[in-house]
């Protein structure tokens, strides 16, 4: 009796996540006129005006031939984790009406957009890389393991960072504006339009604590051959996602219903 109970629980769930990810589907991509073609737009968009641009000034890119497929390589990354985190970081808010059934828990709402947009960045990152490789660089020589690491960890730093933003903009609602103008930056700061090689010290060191230097930097290794990583370390960029994590879990645990009902 009590291992179906435990089955029922597991499959109610499971149901439940499902149905919070088609909602999410039908609202966020399915209302606007361009649904998911935006989604892969407004990168390509991005990446087209810096090629552009820099390829104006300069002959050749820091690394590769191809302006197109370097800010690719740092974008994507950069992308993926914020998109995910962005998600993440509302989803209690996005769901609050559906977390009044029993059977729906924040877990849920948590697993059920993070799964979402991760397979949404993940398609856009796919297309992204594909066409720029098809039209701008076909000469790469790619390690399809190490680019999925780089873009794995994206994703889990967009997970651990999210959850903790979900359970303080929720505790302290003024966070939600402050996260987003202080997070402005970290375009400029996670090495998306220059190498991590080429920052002159201190300030090399100090770029280093930024997790997303080391997501961009993975995903490079893993596009252009020979190049040398050597200041990356997943198992920091891991470690940073999986506190986070744990501490957003932990917090929401113990206070989401009581901040709902302030």
């Amino acid at each position: 009796m009590q291992n179906r109970f435990r089955a029922n629980a597991r499959f109610g769930g499971q149901r439940a996540i499902v149905a919070l990810m088609l909602r999410e589907m039908s609202t966020t991509y399915g209302r606007s006129p361009g649904g998911y073609i935006w989604a892969i737009l407004s990168p390509v968009a991005a990446i087209a005006f810096l090629s552009l641009a820099f390829s104006a000034f300069f002959h050749t890119p820091p690394i590769g031939n191809s302006f197109a497929m370097f800010y690719a390589t740092g974008m994507v990354p950069f992308l993926m984790f914020n998109d995910i985190q962005n998600k993440v970081s509302q989803s209690l808010m996005y769901s609050k009406q559906l977390l009044a059934y029993p059977k729906v828990t924040f877990l849920d709402a948590l697993i059920a957009r993070f799964l979402l947009n991760f397979m949404t960045q993940l398609l856009v990152a796919y297309i992204i890389f594909g066409g720029t490789m098809l039209f701008f660089e076909g000469t790469l020589s790619i390690d399809i393991l190490t680019v999925l690491d780089g873009l794995l960890l994206a994703a889990q730093l967009g997970l651990g960072i999210g959850t903790l933003n979900c359970f303080i903009y929720l505790r302290f609602p003024v966070w939600q504006q402050m996260w987003s103008v202080l997070s402005r930056p970290l375009f400029l700061v996670s090495c998306t339009m220059i190498m991590f090689d080429g920052i002159p010290e201190p300030f090399r060191d100090w770029l280093w604590w930024n997790p997303l230097v080391h997501v961009v930097g993975l995903v490079r290794e893993g596009f252009y051959d020979g190049y040398d990583g050597y200041y990356i370390s997943s198992k920091y960029v891991m470690l940073v996602a999986m506190v986070c994590f744990a501490l957003g879990l932990l917090f929401l645990r113990r206070h989401h219903r009581d901040l709902f009902e302030r």
